[in-house]
């Protein structure tokens, strides 16, 4: 279908906000995940925290970074090390989830599990005002490698 064409048929408020979230997906980091994860772990850097105030700390108004999973997966594992208090929210196909640290994890943000098929948009918040430098380290393996 042409651009053109779609604006015909989508109200010109919805048809903006269409081209706005396109963009925002399009700005962040796109990660292709599948059952063949290379490196294993994949890690990856960026800067957390945002203007954005929402219920999983301050984020940005875009993501982080986009997981393409391109095939469900029986385990994944997804934590972040960064300074400061970092969060995780994950937006994708079972919904939203927002991942605080806790004792367990050795206090960082970290979650596991089947991962179903699609595309989750990833933002590495913080409880703080601050912006810290994060590692997004992401596995199939049940155990972090040290």
């Amino acid at each position: 279908m042409k651009m053109c064409t779609l604006f015909k048929f989508v109200p010109p408020a919805l048809a903006m906000s269409l081209v706005i979230t396109n963009a925002n997906f399009a700005e962040a980091e796109v990660l292709k995940i599948d059952s063949n994860l290379r490196p294993d772990p994949l890690t990856v850097n960026g800067t957390s925290g945002g203007n954005v105030q929402s219920n999983c700390g301050n984020i940005d108004s875009k993501p982080n970074q986009i997981l393409q999973v391109t095939e469900s997966l029986p385990y994944l594992r997804l934590a972040v090390e960064s300074g400061g208090q970092p969060t995780l929210l994950i937006d994708g196909p079972g919904g939203r989830f927002c991942v605080l640290a806790d004792s367990y994890s050795g206090g960082k943000p970290e979650i596991s599990g089947y991962w179903k098929a699609g595309d989750y948009s990833l933002y590495v918040g913080d409880l703080s005002k601050g912006q810290y430098s994060y590692t997004l380290s992401i596995s199939q393996q049940k155990t972090p490698k040290k």
